[in-house]
């Protein structure tokens, strides 16, 4: 099944393409609300200089005789300073250093002493999307701190372009951080997760189109992280399944080579039958001391035979429930088992005589005998047996136990495994599992209830009962 093997993801679908595009997202998306406070930074430190200009070109006028320069230098100063005029506010006068012969009006005033950080932050992402030709009015402290402040008037167009400038070169290094982060998280993925996911799902097709195939085995990695943990896993479930299926097969085998059996063997032990029943009508003392013996042997074969084809079947018919007394299936199931005969085992009916029961008689039935009967194996020097029922909040609840040694420590663990459940020697272990089997069908359970050297009981419960029921029932008998 070649098709069935997957193959490598394609670059735009795979796990690690959509990562890489995704890394590449978040690392734009983080420089974008980087990018807000720095643009406004990089505005204030724009104006700023020119601040430093302007008053370092008003200190060159300083060192004049009488403050005064020619209208060259004058004009020179402030191209150098990029600005229009140049104003020093001190506390108690307000001197015009240096202006052109015509300045122009300003359009909006900008104070950085006062401006607030949201100010700024809105001003500088403005200063990139504006395209107005403004002159603009700056005014803040002087750069060496000394009381007072320095007034500018200045064309924007320069600071729009340099901040237009920073913008881009800010994309421009956010795209390759973002493309050389994507490409080592993409590397790194791809190694660490990726490759691994996809030999394990190589390991999982290949074994779901041959699973007995032993030459399959799941990628081996002593990884200690979760895709270690999935690998070993998958490990355990190969061992398992296979194992169960080695079993499944050999099961079947089984019942096939028992089907073909069973006709024969049948009529075999149909004969046994009879030679049996005519000896126990034999004048002979010892004839008949050994016949029921004989007799119960026989009937032990028929039953492992019959119980056996039972298991193989591939399910049991659906329950046909109805209403019927609990006590007098109770004794039936007594007598098929034979207990009646036996004088060394000591049978309980305790289920009271008005319990009415809604279920499939027959399956009931079938699944009661199987418990009596382990119930009478297990009490090979003689005991009791009973069998008790009560309702419990519309459940009914029986348990079938007896005085017998108790259930050894290795059957429990395989209780209600077929063909590995059995506590006796001979045992093939299927009677706890069809019992089981045909209450589960009903809705319920069957469970060990307790075992030990007191004895061992079994419990059943069946749902949706009617407890109303009994009295109607009663009063119609």
């Amino acid at each position: 099944m070649q098709d069935a093997i997957p193959k490598p993801p394609s670059l735009l679908r795979g796990l690690s393409a959509r990562l890489l595009l995704l890394t590449i997202g978040f690392v734009m998306l983080s420089e974008v609300l980087i990018y807000a406070p720095s643009v406004a930074r990089f505005r204030v430190d724009f104006l700023r200089e020119r601040v430093n200009m302007a008053y370092l070109a008003s200190l060159a006028l300083k060192a004049t005789p009488n403050f005064e320069v020619s209208d060259d230098l004058e004009q020179e100063l402030l191209i150098k300073a990029g600005v229009h005029v140049i104003v020093l506010r001190r506390p108690e006068i307000r001197t015009l250093m240096l202006t052109e012969a015509m300045p122009p009006s300003f359009d909006a005033s900008y104070d950085l002493r006062r401006a607030s950080y949201l100010d700024l932050l809105l001003d500088g992402v403005a200063a990139v999307l504006r395209d107005q030709q403004r002159v603009i009015r700056v005014v803040d402290h002087f750069p060496d701190g000394t009381p007072g402040a320095i007034e500018l008037l200045l064309d924007e167009p320069p600071l729009i372009q340099a901040v237009r400038d920073y913008s881009v070169n800010i994309l421009r290094l956010s795209v390759l951080i973002s493309v050389v982060t994507a490409g080592l998280v993409y590397l790194a993925l791809h190694i660490l997760i990726v490759r691994p996911m996809h030999r394990l799902a190589i390991g999982m097709a290949r074994f779901r189109a041959a699973p007995e195939d032993d030459a399959i085995e799941a990628p081996r990695r002593a990884r200690g992280d979760e895709i270690g943990d999935a690998e070993r896993q998958f490990q355990h479930l190969q061992t398992e399944l296979r194992r169960a299926l080695r079993q499944k097969t050999r099961l079947a085998t089984l019942g096939g080579a028992v089907s073909k059996i069973n006709h024969d063997l049948r009529n075999m032990l149909a004969t046994a039958q009879l030679v049996s029943d005519r000896l126990t009508q034999s004048d002979d003392p010892t004839v008949r001391r050994i016949a029921p013996t004989l007799v119960r042997s026989i009937d032990r074969a028929v039953s492992l035979c019959t119980e056996t084809l039972n298991f193989g079947r591939a399910e049991d018919a659906e329950p046909r429930r109805g209403h019927f007394p609990l006590a007098e299936l109770a004794d039936d199931v007594a007598s098929s088992a034979g207990l009646s005969f036996r004088g060394d085992i000591t049978f309980h009916n305790r289920v009271p005589n008005d319990l009415i029961a809604y279920a499939d008689r027959e399956q009931l039935f079938r699944a009661l005998l199987n418990l009596v009967r382990n119930a009478a194996e297990a009490l090979q020097g003689g005991g009791s047996i009973a069998l008790s029922a009560e309702m419990q909040g519309g459940r009914l609840v029986i348990e079938v136990a007896d005085t017998g040694p108790g259930l050894p420590e290795q059957a429990r663990e395989r209780l209600f495994r077929p063909f590995a459940g059995s506590a006796r020697a001979g045992g093939i272990g299927l009677g706890l599992v069809i019992a089981r089997d045909l209450v589960r069908a009903h809705g319920g359970e069957l469970s060990l209830a307790g075992t030990g050297e007191q004895g061992t009981s079994f419990r059943i419960v069946l749902p949706g009962q009617i407890a109303g029921l009994r009295r109607e029932l009663r009063v119609v008998s």
